[in-house]
């Protein structure tokens, strides 16, 4: 494991109350717990996120933190966050990454794997 690495955790869930399928808003949280899984402290600066919804189409969004936070993590320490996304169709993904800065000063993006957004199936 590199001296510079986070452990990133996503859950993602589709929210009825807040979408308008009619007019093709589809609403989503993820749910997002970081880790330090390196040996030396870092601090999240910046996000960088690439949403694409069934269509192929992409937005991106780049910014500063997290839910308006830059944690800064100890190897083994823990930040969670939920936020939340509005896409055109049922379907879609997320994918990105955290620019961060360690403590000696070395800079690193820790990739965020690709996740599902997924509005589930209803039987009539």
């Amino acid at each position: 494991m590199s001296a510079y690495a986070l452990k990133i955790e996503v859950r993602s869930q589709y929210l009825p109350d807040q979408s308008d399928p009619d007019k093709h808003q589809f609403a989503f949280a993820y749910t997002i717990n970081i880790s330090l899984a390196g040996t030396v402290p870092a601090q999240l600066i910046a996000r960088h996120w690439v949403i694409t919804d069934g269509d192929g189409k992409e937005q991106e969004v780049k910014g500063l933190g997290v839910v308006g936070h830059q944690p800064l993590l100890a190897p083994g320490q823990q930040f969670e966050y939920t936020s939340w996304v509005v896409i055109e169709t049922p379907v879609g993904s997320m994918r990105g990454s955290y620019f961060c800065v360690a403590e000696d000063g070395t800079r690193f993006d820790a990739p965020i794997p690709e996740f599902a957004l997924a509005m589930p199936r209803t039987l009539h």
